[in-house]
């Protein structure tokens, strides 16, 4: 198992922004009767969601967060050492999109910058890249960018998917400080279980042709999907969730000493009201302290803890706190990290339109 601990780094500033277009779940009825809707609506939780437009790029939304942390915080872009991109929407294949992030923040020519490609888990094992960067060398800031426009891979006319996924971006300043203490990692991943959420074709596996992208009904529910869109298994992910995560969970709080109910907050990614709710009952902590946006957002991916930091704590973070943060699906990839949050400064969340691109 794959524990990692780090000695004063931890996240200084914390941004995000989400596209304006916002959608009415309830009213997302162009090819679903209004009460099968607000069957599947009330089931997953997701009231509501922010949609990208087709010209809207994940880079767009951490740019936008990433202005919004440097004018917040006035930060200067001389002071970025390391720029880490995190998505599976990226702008293109090739050249990675964290190269083009560091020109259009104008970052110095020196920064390094790298994409890594991972799903729900994603934001913590962004974090533990970070923190490795700073702990090894003479770096002072790592500007950690996570995006996702996953409405853009998912069926709208498949309903086991298309009232879940919503699309944002963050942007977070990480760097050293003795205030920071102590932080635990876990990290873990099962490829046998690819299968469970995946894009089919459109790789160099199954490369694209006009049958991969041709839209075909997928199941005796009249579900309808190209192979170049996502599908996932919800009951194999659920499985995954309860024999997997919370025994991670456990594990790495059994590792450093700490016990579960010693954490002010607990930061799961937002796959599903049920899910979450089924994490937390598990495992015997507090409701109260189980920040949710996924009502307001959606499954927004590896996007989800960040936003849900954001847009859940803003106010509430002065002084220290100890937090647990828990990232798990698409691979599939999960992780746990033990975090303390000391004066984390949030910005107010950004709203992204496509009159701002012009701008």
């Amino acid at each position: 198992m794959a524990y990692l601990k780090f000695q004063n780094i931890g996240i200084k500033a914390l941004a995000a922004a989400v596209p304006a277009k916002v959608i009415n779940n309830y009213e997302f009825t162009e090819f679903f009767p209004s009460e099968d809707v607000k069957d599947v609506v009330d089931k997953i939780g997701v009231k509501e969601r922010r949609f990208a437009s087709q010209s809207m790029c994940s880079s767009d939304l951490c740019v936008a967060a990433a202005k919004q942390l440097f004018s917040d915080n006035e930060i200067s872009p001389d002071e970025i050492d390391l720029v880490i991109f995190i998505s599976q929407t990226p702008d293109y294949r090739m050249p990675a999109t964290s190269i083009i992030i560091q020109e259009r923040l104008g970052l110095p020519k020196q920064t390094a910058a790298f994409d890594i490609n991972l799903g729900c888990s994603g934001f913590i094992y962004g974090l533990s890249v970070a923190y490795s960067f700073l702990g090894a060398g003479n770096m002072r800031n790592v500007l950690l960018l996570d995006g996702e426009t996953r409405t853009k891979v998912y069926s709208s006319k498949d309903r086991k998917t298309g009232f879940l996924f919503g699309d944002g971006g963050v942007a977070a300043l990480i760097t050293r400080d003795e205030k920071f203490g102590e932080s635990w990692f876990s990290l873990n991943s099962d490829g046998s279980r690819e299968s469970f959420i995946k894009i089919n074709a459109g790789g160099y596996r199954i490369p694209s042709s006009s049958e991969t992208v041709l839209e075909k009904v997928v199941d005796e529910y009249g579900n309808v999907r190209s192979e170049e869109q996502a599908y996932m298994n919800g009951a194999d992910v659920f499985n995954f969730l309860i024999s997997e995560v919370p025994r991670d969970i456990k594990k790495l709080s059994e590792h450093n000493g700490q016990t579960l109910d010693s954490f002010d907050y607990y930061l799961f990614h937002q796959a599903n009201d049920y899910m979450n709710g089924y994490l937390a009952k598990k495992l015997k902590i507090d409701p109260e302290k189980v920040p949710a946006s996924i009502h307001r957002f959606g499954n927004t991916s590896s996007v989800s803890i960040p936003l849900t930091i954001v847009s859940e704590l803003h106010g509430k973070l002065e002084g220290n706190h100890r937090v647990l943060l828990s990232g798990f699906g698409v691979g599939m990839s999960w992780a746990t990290a033990h975090l303390t949050f000391s004066d984390l400064k949030l910005s107010t969340l950004v709203e992204l339109s496509d009159e701002d691109l012009l701008l």
